[in-house]
């Protein structure tokens, strides 16, 4: 429709005009304009953010062949226990070494605390391993498994990986995961082993997170190699147990770390998000003072 009367339309509502409340002249697709929020990735920098991913499933994958070596007897809780106590000695030495002590004094928590945190957790799965050996000796083993299962991949997905995103949990994640470990550790010969299940999950689930996020926010370049080490080691052990699963699970850790990446940054360059006045309107203006 042309205005009426040779008079020109504008954009405004405290004015009556004699056009239809729909109308727009010419000018209208002049403020179009494309991707202006659209974030640009690099493939080097979605590489490195792959990296937590990487490091979680690896996590899962030496969880399970860890229960896995102990319920066949090729592993022993004595040995699981030590080897699991030495790497979190050294892990703790290196979490503070990294950034020299700051994130300790920030937080004010003392060394004598996590001692006291440390035994109370100890003393308290200990004593109850007893009740975690029996404590689904009604249920089939089959379901077991299933629901270790589910815990799993339910760890995985509301694990933080870093994106703000209302899925993310830890809390939640954690909780999955030390469920799926009281469940298969259940499952071993003594208590002894369930005792050392649980410690074992608490320390690859709940402290060694802590350690990769504070290597990827401090020296990069130590948590890609800590990431390929920690995915090499996994690859050998699944190895041993199934050359198959190894080059399954080999292929999954590329497409997650070389592939998902390559293609995100392909469909970046077909985005086409149109911004122009059909946009609801955003009051940017700081309005808290009217709360007062």
């Amino acid at each position: 429709m042309e205005p009426v009367a040779g008079r020109r339309w504008q954009k405004v509502l405290y004015e009556r005009q004699p056009f239809p409340d729909n109308y727009v002249d010419r000018r209208f697709l002049e403020e179009l304009r494309k991707n202006v929020h659209a974030r640009r990735y690099r493939y080097r920098a979605v590489v490195f953010q792959s990296g937590a991913v990487v490091q979680q499933l690896c996590s899962v994958c030496v969880f399970v062949l860890t229960w896995w070596y102990m319920d066949a007897g090729m592993l022993s809780p004595q040995g699981l226990f030590g080897a699991a106590l030495v790497s979190s000695l050294l892990g703790y030495v290196l979490f503070d070494a990294v950034d020299g002590g700051a994130g300790r004094r920030e937080s004010g928590r003392t060394r004598w605390a996590d001692l006291k945190s440390t035994l109370v957790f100890a003393a308290f799965t200990y004593g109850f391993s007893p009740v975690l050996k029996t404590l689904t000796e009604s249920i089939s083993t089959d379901t077991i498994y299933a629901m270790s299962a589910l815990m799993l991949l339910g760890h995985l997905i509301f694990f933080d990986y870093g994106a703000n995103a209302a899925i993310v949990s830890s809390t939640l994640s954690l909780n999955m995961a030390i469920f799926a470990s009281v469940c298969l550790a259940s499952r071993l010969p003594r208590s002894l082993h369930a005792f050392v299940m649980v410690t074992f999950a608490m320390q690859i689930f709940a402290l060694w997170p802590m350690l990769q996020k504070k290597l990827k926010a401090r020296t990069p370049r130590c948590y890609v190699g800590v990431t390929v080490l920690f995915a090499l080691a996994a690859l050998a052990g699944l190895a041993t147990v199934s050359s198959v699963g190894a080059v399954l699970f080999a292929s999954l850790l590329l497409a997650i770390s070389c592939l998902c990446p390559y293609c995100l940054i392909r469909l970046q360059l077909l985005k086409d998000n149109i911004h122009g006045p059909w946009d609801e309107a955003e009051i940017k203006e700081d309005l808290s003072r009217f709360l007062m």
